[in-house]
């Protein structure tokens, strides 16, 4: 067979004829065969595409300004049937510029059974998203049933996970299945497991592409629609959350679900002074701003972002940069809607009656603002769920008499059975007179009008919001009775929980947070999975739980939800402007925030309440830095205002529910260092948020005023329950000295000492982590013996002696670091054995005097001695020098240098004489003794054939402890105390 038979649903040889087709199909169908699915293409329509195809190709698009190449595949539907189905979507691909560079789009090539599908191309990073619906619509509710997920496959990057488990996306880590949702007030809360890092991405993006779409979709649809989105590609340059924004945004202009605009989004960098539109990973590492922005080609939608105290007029530049390219992007695809999009499925979109709205406010009206007239959250949610009661109990059960509706005329099927078997006559013949007329009285029955529950349900909440909106434009003031700019009273306490690194409890009206920060080494710090494999750790990260208790509530407590994830992130995000640097303070920071109370903007609480417990616990943060969340009521003309919208300052959880508009910002009173916007209506204009923007820094400037006057301040100092954390700095080459073999060194240091961890890095930086100053003090000490780098002439005392051979001893003047201190240089005095004088164990002072090529040291007790008799001690150095050794690896000369502060003699030999007569102070020396460094210095010079030399070495090696002798590098500055090392 020629051409593609892909393209078509059924075989080309046996064509049934049209109608014949589609009644087979009705037929076999067990319920009414969606037509809106089913399209069949003319002859002629079906030649048009064949001349209009491409033959099967591959084609490549090369931006201009870009060196990445994109692919698309195009088929040839030369042959088609007759008769067959165009269900499946044509080819298209469009390039959008965008800033330097273009995105390609592409749509029809894979996912053709979906309601939706495209591809978005930016440089080598390939994100797919499709868009899925219901054939049966859902239960009607106040909220669109919308599930988004995304997923980084790692294979995406060449890689696949490091974990037991090699197969992504597991139910348990990101997804959930319809059990799992809880869902709230329009939004869709997923049961996760424990989250990596990965995961919270996930999770992170998945609200990306949420909350932009949300505004844009219809009332009254409610048909289930899912948007799943895979990065199939990813270049370690072009983010892909920006553009899974966009796609998602395509796919559902192109698909079956009614949406009122196009929406797509960007990302947008400042580097130096110049913004850059959805900056490359390279370019953001230098940027002062990492903000999303989505909207539509007319208005903004959503805004996160966070930045590193930027004004707000330089944020207001970065918005319209952004809005200039959404702009763009939008009008290019609504050029490919008209090419390919499907017709939207308006007629499945049921509203609640409209006389309903009329009968809930005639119901309700009075008592509906005395309720939203308390300015406590829970007797106000009280008085409004019995009010709520008594709607339904009227409009779903007693039924509504309408008052100015006619009598007679709304008369039930019922009622009018019921009248015509009373009315009913028996006629007999002749009883009845024919000019009689029999006139039916009209039925007088009132009419009570019944609707869905679920439609009063959704009226009741939408006159509240509209009666709550009504109250703040008439009267100027708030359920609470606060003015439009006014803040809820602040409260704040620090310390409150003693055995806590740092904590606060602040409260702002009915919102209350308990935050909590916990100081640790870097192994309690945060491992950053990525699609790159480069190892990253999070020194700081807050994580935000918002219990059912809270609210007064009862539910399920579990892993942490959606919301609750994206909370945390803009709340460390926030905090993390002002944190120290590493080399500053070197701990890792975690900050926990338990909700105990929540009245709105409960992220902002956390920001606040995380500043004033790290102040509680040491950390020298910059400044201090406030949130607060922002509200809007758009449309005012509706209640008799001038039209120009109202900004809400510190708003609570009815505005935010029933407001037009979202908007935390956090920072200081020099600038913003984090900022998220969600919208509930088709979108704002830039000169609101401008307005939005500049009260909330007066906002902001309130509340951090309020945080100095915190009753008991912040300590500001470290706990006493805190770790503590030394650093120090060795050589890079001496790290392997610490560690040991498999990890047993720095066991061994642990466990000696007491200390909770040693961290050791390959720059060769050592945190030391100890929970009280003397088991850190000995870990400091061990290490700094361990690692140093002996010097010729450094002196060691109360060395111990580790083993005694022929020719000397070999003594550890540190932890694995041992030295030979030959026979000659144990005593003033001649020895014939060195255990004459000495055993294993004994302690000695000595001197180190040479190191040789290999590293090895040479040590000597001499040096440091006192010599009280000179001629026999002139004697004995003559001896020693002249003389000829015969024991095996024992050097065959020997010379004696001594530096003199006198002038330096003609002989060699005068000069040891001379050496022996002024050095010699006593006869003999103990080897415990402690000694008096002699005013002169003493270097003896070893001079031996290389055969000796070699074996000596050996021995050396033999006797010494396990650790790798280092190579001679400069000396560690805290081995040394005034000129002489200290052990232990």
């Amino acid at each position: 067979m020629q051409g593609n038979p892909s393209l078509s649903l059924h075989s080309c040889r046996a064509q049934p004829q049209p109608s014949q087709f589609l009644r087979r199909l009705s037929a076999l169908a067990p319920h009414p065969f969606p037509w809106r699915r089913l399209r069949l293409a003319s002859s002629a329509s079906a030649s048009a595409s064949a001349s209009a195809s491409a033959r099967f190709s591959i084609s490549k698009h090369r931006s201009s300004s870009s060196n990445n190449s994109s692919f698309s595949l195009f088929r040839s539907n030369k042959k088609a049937s007759r008769f067959s189905c165009s269900a499946l979507p044509e080819p298209f691909s469009i390039e959008i510029p965008i800033g330097d560079r273009h995105i390609l789009v592409e749509t029809g090539h894979i996912g053709r059974q979906a309601s939706a599908s495209v591809t978005v191309t930016d440089g080598e990073t390939i994100v797919y998203t499709s868009v899925c619906l219901s054939d049966i619509p859902s239960e009607p509710s106040d909220f669109f049933p919308l599930f988004v997920n995304y997923q980084e496959r790692f294979s995406a990057a060449g890689r696949t996970s490091g974990g037991f488990f090699k197969r992504e996306g597991k139910t348990k880590d990101h997804e959930s299945n319809e059990e799992d949702h809880l869902l709230d007030v329009g939004k869709c809360y997923a049961t996760l497991g424990i989250l990596s890092t990965k995961e919270i991405r996930k999770v992170l993006i998945c609200r990306l592409i949420d909350r932009p779409l949300r505004p844009t979709m219809l009332k009254g649809f409610y048909q289930e629609t899912q948007i799943l989105s895979w990065v199939l590609s990813y270049d370690g340059l072009h983010s892909p959350d920006s553009l899974a924004v966009t796609a998602a945004g395509i796919a559902v202009a192109l698909s079956e679900v009614p949406n009122s605009k196009t929406i797509a989004g960007v990302r947008i960098g400042l580097v130096g002074d110049k913004f850059i539109v959805n900056p490359t990973t390279t370019e953001m590492e230098d940027s002062k701003l990492d903000m999303l922005l989505a909207g539509t080609d007319s208005a903004i939608l959503m805004i996160e972002g966070y930045c590193n105290f930027l004004s707000e007029e330089k944020l207001l530049e970065a918005v319209q940069v952004g809005q200039d390219a959404v702009r763009a992007i939008c009008n290019e695809v609504e050029a490919l809607v008209k090419k390919c999009g499907k017709p939207k499925m308006f007629d499945a979109i049921k509203l609640p009656p409209h006389e309903l709205y009329k009968h809930v406010e005639d119901i309700a009206g009075d008592e509906l603002v005395q309720a939203l007239q308390m300015s406590s959250k829970i007797p106000r949610r009280k008085a409004l769920t019995l009010l709520e009661d008594k709607v339904l109990n009227i409009l779903t059960e007693e039924g509504y008499i309408c008052s100015d509706a006619p009598l007679g005329v709304n008369e039930t099927i019922s009622d009018m059975l019921e009248d015509e078997d009373e009315d009913e006559e028996v006629v007999v013949d002749g009883e009845v007179d024919e000019g009689d007329v029999h006139i039916k009285p009209t039925s007088r029955k009132t009419t009570r009008l019944l609707f869905s529950e679920v439609d009063v349900k959704l009226v009741f909440k939408e006159v509240t919001s509209k009666y709550l909106r009504r109250c703040i434009v008439e009267n100027g003031r708030r359920s609470d009775g606060r003015t439009l700019e006014e803040i809820r009273p602040i409260n704040s306490r620090c310390g409150l929980l003693p055995r806590a690194h740092g904590s606060t409890l602040f409260t702002r009206g009915e919102t209350q947070s308990l935050a909590v920060v916990t100081l640790g080494d870097r192994q309690m710090a945060q491992r950053v999975d990525n699609l790159v494999g480069v190892d990253e750790l999070k020194r700081f990260y807050l994580q935000y739980s918002f219990p059912p208790s809270c609210v007064g509530e009862v539910g399920r407590i579990g892993a942490p939800s959606r919301r609750e994830i994206g909370h945390g992130m803009l709340a460390e995000r926030a905090l993390e402007p002002v944190l120290p640097s590493e080399d500053d303070f070197p701990y890792t920071v975690r900050v926990e925030s338990t909700i105990t109370e929540s009245n709105g903007s409960s992220s902002m609480a956390t920001v606040c309440g995380g500043c004033l417990a790290l102040q509680d616990a040491g950390v020298p943060i910059k400044s201090s830095i406030a949130g607060i969340a922002m509200g809007m009521v758009l449309d005012t003309k509706e209640f008799g205002g001038d039209g120009s919208p109202i900004i809400l300052s510190d708003i609570t959880g009815s505005e935010d529910a029933s407001g037009d508009m979202d908007f935390k910002v956090a920072g200081n009173e020099d600038g913003v260092t984090a900022f998220q916007m969600d919208i509930k209506v088709g979108g704002i204009t830039l000169p609101i948020m401008r307005k939005a923007l500049l009260q909330a820094k007066d906002g902001r400037k309130h509340i951090l005023a309020e945080m100095l006057k915190s009753s008991p301040p912040p300590s500001r100092k470290l706990s006493k329950y805190a770790p503590l954390i030394h650093v120090m700095k060795v050589k890079p080459e001496k790290i392997n000295l610490i560690i040991g073999t498999g990890g047993k060194k720095v066991k061994s240091i642990i466990e000696e000492t007491g200390v909770e961890a040693i961290d050791t890095q390959d720059d060769g930086i050592v945190k030391i982590t100890a929970k009280d100053l003397s088991s850190l003090e000995k870990s400091k000490a061990l290490i700094s013996n361990l690692t140093m780098v002996p010097t010729v002439g450094d002196i060691y005392r109360n060395c111990e002696i580790k083993s005694i051979t022929t020719y000397g001893a070999f003594v550890e003047i540190a932890p694995g670091r041992e030295g030979l201190c030959h026979i000659s240089e144990l005593s003033s005095n001649w020895l014939a054995k060195a255990e004459d004088a000495f055993k294993v164990g004994d302690r000695v002072d000595v001197k180190l005097i040479e190191i040789n090529e290999k590293g090895h040291l040479r040590l000597s007790r001499r040096a440091l001695l006192p010599d009280t008799n000179p001629e026999s001690s002139s004697e004995s150095k003559d001896t020693v020098t002249s003389q000829e050794t015969t024991g095996e690896g024992l050097p065959k000369k020997m010379l004696t240098v001594a530096k003199q502060n006198v002038g330096e003699e003609k002989t060699e030999q005068s000069r040891d004489k001379a050496g022996s007569r002024k050095g010699r102070s006593s006869n003999k020396s103990n080897s415990s003794e402690s000694t008096v460094l002699p005013q002169k210095k003493f270097i003896r010079k070893l001079v031996a054939p290389g055969k000796d030399r070699s074996e000596t070495n050996k021995e050396n090696t033999r006797k010494s402890s396990s650790e790798p002798v280092p190579s001679v590098s400069s000396k560690d500055e805290s081995s040394l105390v005034n000129g002489e090392a200290k052990i232990g």
